[in-house]
């Protein structure tokens, strides 16, 4: 073997195909090889780079005179002595002399070699020692970075195949890591998005832009109860000379950051229910109206499936008896369902009463005055939430998985239940939620409270007034009648507004309409007094001016009452019809042929001013003309004139010849909005 074979561009040594590069590459590994004289027969172009000396330089000069110094020599000729003659390879570091006259610390790797021919030769390979040594200090860094560190990291091929796991997400995927090397990453991730990821991270391949902070959520194999959320981030991995050798991906645990986030989210979506209950839940004094908005505010929010129940003994305002373990009988007000679902056909439909046995959940609730939480529905627990066996079965079918039923009570009464179920929410209900659900059932509660006490004086009022309304007998003398009395509807209050007719000597008859002013029962109880002093003055014979006068005298005793009047006698015998007014709007005339219109009388002070003198006016009635008696809550609005409301109450008797039970409603109906705020009487007469 010659010098000059060894002599070569370095090929077997150098660098292979372009652009690729190894360890070597970066330690810059110089190799030389001696003969058994100790004279260079190889030498490398790193060999050149980390000593120097060209190989011209080099080839045939013995290597103890080109590079050790003299101090050294006598330990390297002894060195090399012994792997040559023993066949042992030395490792270790010593200083050499380079080409510019300073000293290097060099690693060196010796050992014998042998040709085909049976010569004998030295290797030595070697590296700077500060270099190998920062390479060893960087690649202990990063095993211990990467085995350390609490952030899962993994490195994958461009296939998307493992490589290299780290103990951190052993941890998080529950996989061992010799289990991971080879496999695909979806077969680990435990992530229902996994085809996102898998796109994410050919994008970052192909573009070679890291996605950083990826936010995804799921079950991990050793803990697949518990939802954990992690954030992920790829980014592609080259080497120097700019192959992509695949992807790396850092996973960090992420989930109490996501709980925070997550509860400070329920936490603000409660808040807005809360406030969207304030403003939506007892919006009008009505009981099914209010439990109807509880319904609509629970679901879907809170619950699948919303029941309110209100006792029926609370409905009609019945003292409640002292709690027992017997049945009790609710009256279901509102039923609501965030989706279809059969559940539906187990409640009680709105209206309808049912008796639950003392051993039911619902039953319970009322009688403790407590929320009942059931987390996890079972199949022993439906035949206590349903009403029958058929009811269970359907609640098993629609899925129903958590219940919870809430009181209703204010000030101190237990009135009902807010019924609440959950089918397709995955979520039981928690602790949390019977703290919504009682802030909810405690607002809706007081509002159905007062609306249920506001109906029942209503209905008091009401009762009484009807009752103080007249039953006229069925014919008079030269008249026939028609009447209508409507409470007000927006307010759901009864008023004062009152009709009379009454029967009087020589077949007269006396028409009365008043209003007094205010309502609820005090309004309905000096209505019912002042109708019947009109009917103990109407027997005096008066005129009607001075039936008037009586009545402002008493009037001005009750209480600072004041009530507008029209009292008008109508004789068939003369066919006049003598009309005062105490303050009251104008009765309509309409003549057949003729315009109707609105008669023009002294209007006076209403009843109760006091010192008031009251004129009579005298009008003569035709057969078939007819008279229109009227209080305002007929034709007064707050959006209109009374001017224009009036003209257009002339309109609707453009026909005196139609019915008067027809004409009645047509003016009801036809002027009278659902919601008007006032209460009306009318009264129509037509002459015969």
């Amino acid at each position: 073997m010659t010098a000059q074979s060894f002599s070569s561009d370095g090929a077997l040594f150098g660098p292979g195909p372009q652009g690729q590069t190894s360890l070597l590459d970066v330690l810059s590994v110089a190799a030389l090889v001696l003969d058994t004289d100790g004279r260079i027969v190889f030498w490398t172009p790193q060999a050149e780079e980390l000593f120097g000396y060209s190989a011209e330089e080099a080839l045939g000069t013995p290597a103890a005179r080109l590079i050790i110094h003299p101090e050294h020599l006598q330990a390297v000729v002894k060195l090399f002595a012994e792997v040559l003659e023993t066949g042992r390879s030395w490792a270790g570091a010593f200083p050499v002399r380079h080409k510019d006259g300073s000293t290097r610390l060099m690693e060196f790797r010796n050992m014998r070699l042998l040709d085909d021919l049976g010569d004998v030769y030295a290797l030595g390979l070697a590296a700077d020692h500060t270099l190998l040594q920062r390479v060893e200090t960087d690649l202990a860094l990063c095993e211990r970075l990467i085995n350390q560190s609490p952030i899962g990291l993994a490195l994958l091929d461009p296939d998307l195949r493992y490589l290299l796991v780290n103990p951190a997400l052993e941890r998080i995927d529950g996989i061992p890591a010799e289990d991971h090397i080879g496999r695909h990453l979806r077969e680990t991730l435990p992530f229902p998005d996994v085809d996102t990821v898998e796109s994410a991270l050919r994008q970052v391949l192909t573009t070679g832009t890291p996605l950083l902070d990826q936010y995804h959520v799921g079950r991990p194999r050793s803990d697949p109860e518990h939802e954990r959320a992690w954030s992920l981030s790829f980014y592609r991995l080259e080497d120097p000379g700019g192959r992509v050798l695949g992807a790396a991906t850092s996973v960090v645990d992420v989930t109490e950051r996501h709980r925070a986030a997550a509860e400070a989210d329920r936490a603000r979506r409660r808040l807005a229910l809360i406030a969207d209950a304030s403003a939506r839940v007892g919006t009008t004094l009505e009981v099914e109206r209010t439990a109807h908005e509880l319904a609509e505010i629970a679901s879907p929010e809170l619950a699948d499936v919303v029941a309110v129940d209100v006792l029926d003994s609370a409905l009609a305002c019945r003292r409640m008896r002292a709690p027992d373990n017997g049945p009790e009988l609710f009256r279901a007000l509102a039923l609501k369902a965030a989706h279809p679902t059969v559940a539906l056909n187990a409640a009680d439909p709105p209206g309808d009463l049912a008796s639950y046995e003392g051993d039911r959940l619902v039953t319970l609730c009322v009688h403790t005055g407590r929320p009942i939480l059931v987390r996890h529905v079972g199949e022993r627990d439906l035949p206590r939430i349903a009403r029958d066996a058929e009811a269970s079965a359907l609640l098993a079918r629609a899925g129903v998985h958590s219940y919870l039923a809430v009181p209703l009570i204010a000030h101190g009464e237990v009135l009902g239940a807010l019924d609440l179920k959950r089918t397709r929410n995955p979520a039981p209900f928690d602790e949390d939620d019977v703290i919504l659900a009682s802030e909810l059932a405690s607002r809706a509660a007081v509002a159905i409270d007062n609306a249920r006490w506001f109906q029942s004086v209503r209905n008091t009022a009401l009762t009484l007034q009807r009752s103080l309304l007249p039953d006229h007998p069925p014919h008079h003398t030269g008249l026939d009648l028609a009447s209508r009395y409507q409470p007000a509807q927006a307010t759901s209050e009864v008023g004062g507004d009152w009709y009379d007719v009454i029967p009087l000597n020589g077949d007269r008859t006396a028409l009365v309409v008043g209003d007094v002013m205010g309502n609820g029962i005090d309004a309905a109880a000096t209505m019912g007094r002042l109708r019947t002093a009109t009917c103990a003055y109407a027997d005096l014979d008066l005129d009607p001016g001075e039936v008037l006068q009586h009545l402002d005298k008493i009037t001005c005793d009750l209480e600072h009452y004041i009530v507008t009047c029209i009292y008008a006698v109508f004789d068939p015998h003369t066919r006049q019809c003598c009309i005062a007014n105490a303050g009251h709007l104008p009765p309509a005339l309409a003549r057949s042929g003729r315009a109707p219109s609105l008669l023009d009388l002294p209007t006076a002070a209403p009843l109760g001013v006091g010192g008031v003198t009251f004129g009579t006016t005298t009008v003569e009635l035709d057969p078939g003309d007819l008279l229109v008696l009227y209080t305002d809550g007929l034709v007064e609005t707050r959006q209109h004139a009374i001017d224009d409301r009036l003209n257009t109450l002339l309109t609707f008797l453009d026909k005196p010849e139609r019915s008067l039970e027809e004409t009645c409603d047509l003016l009801l109906y036809g002027l009278r909005h659902p919601d008007d705020h006032d209460d009306v009487a009318l009264l129509v007469a037509r002459a015969l």
